[in-house]
């Protein structure tokens, strides 16, 4: 008796990863202006909050633009170096 087949398996990934100083490399490029641009537009308004506070909201701000936009673009970027 043939076992069934399941469709929906996926596949195994066969792409090497970039070397692990490459992606910081990326990590940097991208969120050092990301935070300066914050920092710039809106340091004023955050200084008066509590460091807690403060880190919380670059942070809340920062890490989905890092995700879905930074890194993406960057990697398309640089594809061909990592």
């Amino acid at each position: 008796m043939k076992a069934p087949k399941i469709i929906d398996q996926p596949q195994a990934q066969t792409a090497q990863q970039p070397p692990k100083y490459k992606i910081a490399l990326l990590t940097w490029i991208a969120i050092y202006p990301l935070i300066t641009i914050i920092l710039a537009i809106f340091g004023e308004q955050l200084s008066q909050l509590p460091l807690p506070l403060r880190t919380l909201l670059l942070t809340a701000v920062l890490v989905p633009v890092m995700v879905y936009c930074a890194v993406p673009v960057l990697r398309n970027l640089f594809s061909k170096w990592l």
